[in-house]
């Protein structure tokens, strides 16, 4: 599967974000790996997790469908589809990687020089030099 940005995609990166800035995490429907995806689909027009949305309730069965499609986990899911950049070549859109302060990895968005990251409290920006790696869309 490959992804190219579309013309506008800076302004539906934009739409999405405002869009979902106020929704409640929900594994399955709007955790990290899904709000990561659905930027990508907002700024490509294809979603790379399709296959999941909606076919898991909790995080651990998440882990759980992604182990079923070979993956470690949605870090490893984001490497399969994405090539790997180191911290500081990161653009806007690009796929970045986070650890909470229990050492959980979590997708985000960069989008500029801050990251956002959807948490269990929402949507928030962390700075981009918080981000462990970066997948480039």
């Amino acid at each position: 599967m490959t992804f190219s940005r579309l013309p506008n995609w800076r302004l539906r990166l934009d739409d999405y974000l405002a869009r979902v800035a106020r929704a409640a995490f929900r594994p399955g429907i709007h955790d990290c790996a899904l709000f990561a995806a659905g930027g990508v689909e907002a700024m490509t027009g294809r979603d790379p997790a399709a296959v999941l949305r909606g076919s898991y309730r909790t995080i651990e069965d998440g882990y759980v469908r992604l182990r079923e499609m070979g993956h470690r986990d949605h870090v490893a899911m984001a490497a399969s589809l994405f090539e790997a950049l180191p911290i500081m070549r990161a653009r806007c859109g690009d796929i970045a990687v986070l650890a909470d302060g229990k050492g959980h990895l979590a997708l985000g968005l960069v989008t500029g020089p801050s990251i956002a990251a959807l948490g269990l409290d929402g949507l928030r920006f962390r700075p981009l030099t918080d981000g462990r790696k970066v997948f480039a869309v």
